[in-house]
């Protein structure tokens, strides 16, 4: 297999697992409740995450002073779209769930205007007016309805999630973090936020959990964050920017693919009609933003672009995440 086959399989295998994440979580939910899972999601990815740091030999172990401000409230803000995101597949779809979390690649670049100043082009409102579309035939079902919970909680995830991406890049914008300290940083304030509620109501359970909940907490922590976020680093590196997001661009798919196939749920026709619409407008969307971004001259002084010994380059976010490790993955531009 050539270098470049393999680094489309590898991207395709990260976007595959984010996109079981779904089912994953929504397998865990039904066992233990929400806020213990996401404590021991943390706390294994926590584990898992600073185990790598430790390993790695680039750079300083310690945290940053610059990775230490960004990563803490990113760590909350991070911890806020777990929670919305995990209690919305508690009550709807795993399908549904991974398609409508993808409004965040239309929703974000709405809040970030750095990349694109003076507004974006027509087309992109085009887009995410199919998405508006898409949203709503998803809700719908087999036949109009009152919204459902989970799917408005998803909703208000990816409003949540785009906030979030946002602030990673503002808060990242000309400073030196290194990805992985910032995301194991970011696990250590997930893993601290949630043992209180979890210690109140679920601790008990999580240590009687059966192996085949344990095995999806795992799957979440090591495979869903850790797994990912390594190989995604790895990939990009070897890869442009827009293949790369093209690829991982295929988590909707994966997640109505996985959640018909394993989990045994299925699509009307206008569920069916949404999950087309959405993945084109979602794609058609992020076309026409990273086309204008591309088109749209950036000017860096020279601080910007002089990278701290012992640091990665400057990052940019990427807009497809989610995970303790996936939220905040950030890729070389």
């Amino acid at each position: 297999m050539s270098d470049a086959r393999r680094t489309d399989a590898v991207l395709l295998l990260v976007a595959l697992v984010w996109g079981s994440s779904y089912l994953s979580a929504q397998t865990a939910v039904s066992a233990l409740p929400v806020l213990t899972v996401l404590f021991a999601r943390y706390a294994l990815s926590a584990v898992a995450c600073l185990g790598v740091v430790g390993v790695a030999r680039r750079g300083p172990r310690r945290w940053t002073r610059d990775e230490v401000r960004v990563g803490v409230p990113l760590g909350v803000t991070q911890a806020a779209v777990l929670v919305v995101e995990t209690y919305g597949v508690a009550h709807t779809s795993a399908a549904n769930a991974g398609l409508i979390i993808s409004l965040t690649i239309v929703l974000t670049p709405l809040l970030d205007r750095s990349g694109h100043p003076g507004g974006l082009p027509p087309s992109f409102y085009a887009a995410a007016g199919v998405c508006v579309l898409a949203v709503g035939l998803l809700m719908s079902g087999n036949g109009f309805h009152a919204p459902r919970l989970g799917d408005l909680l998803m909703l208000a995830a990816a409003g949540v999630r785009a906030v979030h991406v946002a602030l990673v890049g503002r808060l990242t914008a000309r400073r030196a973090v290194r990805p992985l300290h910032l995301t194991a940083l970011q696990t250590l304030v997930g893993t601290a936020l949630f043992l209180p509620p979890a210690a109140a109501t679920g601790l008990p359970g999580l240590v009687r959990a059966d192996a085949a909940t344990w095995t999806q907490l795992v799957y979440l922590a090591l495979l869903c964050s850790v797994f990912a976020f390594l190989a995604q680093t790895w990939a990009v590196q070897r890869t442009s920017a827009s293949r790369a997001s093209l690829l991982l661009g295929t988590e909707p798919v994966w997640a109505a693919v996985v959640g018909v196939a394993l989990g045994g749920e299925h699509f009307g026709p206008l569920t069916g009609l949404g999950a087309s619409l959405m993945v084109a407008g979602t794609y058609w969307g992020q076309s026409v933003e990273r086309a204008h971004r591309a088109a749209t001259p950036v000017i860096l002084s020279a601080s910007a672009t002089t990278p701290v010994p012992g640091t990665e380059p400057r990052t940019e976010p990427r807009f497809e995440e989610d995970s303790p490790c996936r939220t905040t993955t950030l890729t070389t531009s």
